[in-house]
C-alpha cells in the first residue's frame, strides 16, 4: 500500500521537546492575540463576532496537517474580510443570516479552486499577482479597511454608499453627530495601540486594549452614553453544518471567488518564502494551494469565513520563538477555551476599540518604503503599484486587482515588443564587446554595427527587430555590414526569422549584409528551417564576436559556420 504523503509527516517524527517549548510560547502569544482580532476581522467582514472565533478553530488545524511553512499563522484576516464584505454585502445584508450563509459559501468555492489547482499543480499561476500588483491593492485596501471603520469609531450611522469617497464626504457632513463617548474609546484605543507597539511590542496590545474598554465600559455602565457593544456571543464549539449550495449564487460569487483564491495564495506563499528563506527550509506552491483550499473547504462545514495567512500573527510566533506549525493548534487551543468558558465576558465588548484595532493594522499594512522602492528600481513597476492602487480605490477589489493584472500583462507585451537594445563596441586590448552607452572606453568597429537584442525574437517584436537593424545600418554610409549577437538570444519563432529573411535581403539591396555571432543551437535550427541559413551564407555565423569582427571588418580571418 502506497504511503500516504502528508507534510506533517516529514517534520513530526523528528519533533523535539525544544521545539514543543517554542511552539507552545509561540501558539500563547498568537492565541492572545488572535481572540481579539478575529472578532474585529469577523465585523469587518459583515458577520457576528463569534464567526472571527470559529474561523480561528478548525483552519488553524488543518494547516498543521497540510501546510508546508513551519511559521505561517493562519485564520481570519483583515484582507480576506475586506473582499468579502465588498463581494456580498450587494446581494445580501451584512450581519443577516443570508450573509453568514454566502460567506460560508464563498469559503467553499475558493477553497474548492485552491484544491483543483493545488491537485493540477498551478502554483504558477500566482504570478499573474506581480510584486507591483500585490503591493498597490494591499496598499489601496488598507486605506479601505480603515476608512470603512470611521463609522464604528465615531459612533455614526451612515446611511450612504460605502465606497472610501462616499464615507468620507458622509463622515465630514455628519460629524455634529459623533458620539463624543464612543469616539473617546476608539481613539483613546488606537492611541494605546500604537504606543503599545512603539515602546513595549511584546505585550499583546489588541488584548489590552479589548480589557481595558471592555472593563469600562460594564463599570461604568457606557452603554447609556450611546456606545454599542458586541452583545451576547453564544458560547461552545461550532457544530458541523454543510453550507447550502445554491447554484444562482454560486454563479454570482465566481468572480469574487477567483480574486479570493488568488489573493490568498500569493499572500500564503509570500510569507511561507519569507520565513522558509529565513530559516532555511522551502516551501511547496502546490501543496500550499491544496493546504489552503482544505482549510477554506473544511473550515466552513465549522462555520469558518474564508481564512488565509496573516503576517503579524506569523511575525509575533516567529519572535517568540516558533518552531513548526504545531504553532497554530496551541492557538485553535487558546480559541477553543475562549468559546467554552469566556465567551459571556465580550458582551460588554464596545465595537470602537475593535474598530481601533482594525484601523491600526490596515493602516500597518500600507508599505510606503515598498512603492517608493518599486519607482526607484523601475518606473513601469512602480506606475502599475500607483495605478492598481487608484483603481482599487475607485473601482473596487475585484476591478482593481483586474486592472492591475491587465497593466502588469501589457508592461510584458511591451517589453517583449521593444526588447532593449545594445549597440556594443570592443573594449581596448581586449577581445570583448560591452554596450557603447554603459562603457565610454568602448570602441566601434569600423564599417561594423554590432547589436545585441536582450530578449527572445518572435512575432511580437518581429517588426521592431526589422526597423531598427534596417534603419541603423542604411542610416550610416559607413557601415557595411550589421553584425548581430545572438548571445541573449534564447528563442526565435518562424514569423521573426522569416522578417531575417526579408531584412537580409533589403539590406542585401542596399549594398549591406547581416551577419551573426554566438547563435544558440535551437535558433541554429529555426533559422535554417526558415531558409535564412542559406540566405545569409556560411560566412556570415560566427562562433564569437572578436572572429566576426576580425572577418568581416578585414573580409579575412577565421570564420566558422
Amino acid at each position: 500500500m502506497k504511503r500516504v504523503d502528508l507534510p506533517i509527516l516529514r517534520w513530526i517524527p523528528a519533533y523535539s521537546s525544544d521545539d514543543a517549548r517554542g511552539d507552545l510560547a509561540a501558539g500563547l502569544t498568537i492565541g492572545v492575540m488572535l481572540v481579539p482580532q478575529s472578532m474585529a476581522y469577523a465585523i469587518l467582514a459583515g458577520v457576528p463576532a463569534i464567526y472571527g472565533l470559529y474561523a480561528s478553530l478548525v483552519p488553524l488545524l488543518v494547516y498543521v496537517v497540510l501546510g508546508t511553512s513551519r511559521h505561517l499563522a493562519v485564520g481570519i484576516t483583515a484582507l480576506d474580510s475586506l473582499i468579502v464584505i465588498a463581494a456580498l454585502s450587494a446581494i445580501a445584508d451584512p450581519f443577516s443570516d443570508g450573509f453568514v450563509g454566502l460567506a460560508l459559501l464563498l469559503a467553499v468555492m475558493a477553497g474548492t479552486i485552491q484544491v483543483a489547482m493545488g491537485l493540477a499543480r498551478f502554483g504558477f499561476v500566482v504570478a499573474l499577482l506581480s510584486r507591483p500588483v500585490i503591493s498597490g491593492f494591499t496598499a489601496a485596501a488598507a486605506v479601505t479597511i480603515g476608512i470603512s471603520q470611521i463609522e464604528s469609531l465615531l459612533g455614526l450611522s451612515l446611511v450612504g454608499p460605502s465606497d472610501v469617497f462616499s464615507t468620507l464626504f458622509e463622515t465630514a457632513t455628519t460629524l455634529g453627530r459623533v458620539e463624543p463617548v464612543s469616539a473617546i474609546i476608539g481613539i483613546a484605543g488606537i492611541v494605546l495601540l500604537l504606543v503599545l507597539r512603539r515602546f513595549a511590542p511584546r505585550l499583546p496590545a489588541p488584548l489590552l486594549a479589548v480589557v481595558a474598554a471592555t472593563a469600562a465600559v460594564h463599570l461604568l455602565g457606557l452603554t447609556s452614553y450611546g456606545v454599542s457593544v458586541v452583545g451576547d456571543v453564544p458560547t461552545g464549539l461550532p457544530a458541523p453544518t454543510l453550507p447550502r449550495i445554491d447554484l444562482g449564487h454560486v454563479r454570482q460569487l465566481l468572480p469574487a471567488a477567483i480574486t479570493l483564491s488568488l489573493v490568498q495564495f500569493m499572500s500564503v506563499i509570500s510569507l511561507g518564502k519569507v520565513f522558509a528563506a529565513r530559516h532555511g527550509y522551502r516551501v511547496d506552491p502546490n501543496r500550499e494551494l491544496v493546504a489552503l483550499g482544505a482549510l477554506n473547504v473544511l473550515g466552513a462545514v465549522f462555520r469558518s469565513v474564508p481564512v488565509s495567512g496573516s503576517f503579524s500573527r506569523s511575525a509575533v510566533g516567529e519572535r517568540a520563538g516558533g518552531r513548526t506549525a504545531m504553532a497554530n493548534a496551541v492557538a485553535a487551543a487558546v480559541v477553543a477555551l475562549t468559546l467554552l468558558f469566556l465567551t459571556p465576558l465580550f458582551r460588554s465588548l464596545p465595537v470602537p476599540v475593535l474598530a481601533s484595532i482594525i484601523i491600526v493594522a490596515a493602516f500597518g499594512m500600507v508599505d510606503v518604503a515598498e512603492l517608493r522602492t518599486l519607482l526607484r528600481a523601475k518606473r513601469i513597476d512602480g506606475l502599475i503599484a500607483l495605478l492598481t492602487f487608484v483603481a482599487t480605490i475607485i473601482l473596487g477589489i475585484q476591478n482593481g486587482v483586474i486592472v492591475g493584472i491587465f497593466a502588469s500583462v501589457v508592461a510584458i507585451l511591451l517589453r517583449i515588443s521593444r526588447p532593449h537594445v545594445a549597440e556594443l563596441g570592443r573594449l581596448p586590448g581586449t577581445s570583448a564587446f560591452r554596450n557603447l552607452a554603459r562603457n565610454p572606453s568602448a570602441e566601434r568597429v569600423p564599417g561594423l554595427h554590432i547589436v545585441r537584442f536582450d530578449a527572445s525574437l518572435g512575432f511580437a517584436n518581429a517588426d521592431f527587430l526589422d526597423e531598427y537593424l534596417t534603419g541603423t545600418a542604411v542610416a550610416d554610409p559607413t557601415v557595411h555590414t550589421v553584425l548581430v549577437d545572438a548571445s541573449s538570444v534564447n528563442d526565435l519563432d518562424m514569423t521573426a526569422a522569416g522578417v531575417l529573411l526579408e531584412t537580409s535581403r533589403r539590406l542585401s539591396a542596399a549594398g549591406r549584409r547581416l551577419a551573426f555571432f554566438g547563435v544558440k543551437g535551437p535558433v541554429r535550427d529555426v533559422m535554417q528551417a526558415a531558409g535564412l541559413t542559406e540566405a545569409l551564407g556560411a560566412d556570415a555565423l560566427f562562433l564569437d564576436g572578436e572572429a566576426a569582427a576580425a572577418c568581416l571588418s578585414r573580409s579575412t580571418g577565421d570564420r566558422s559556420a
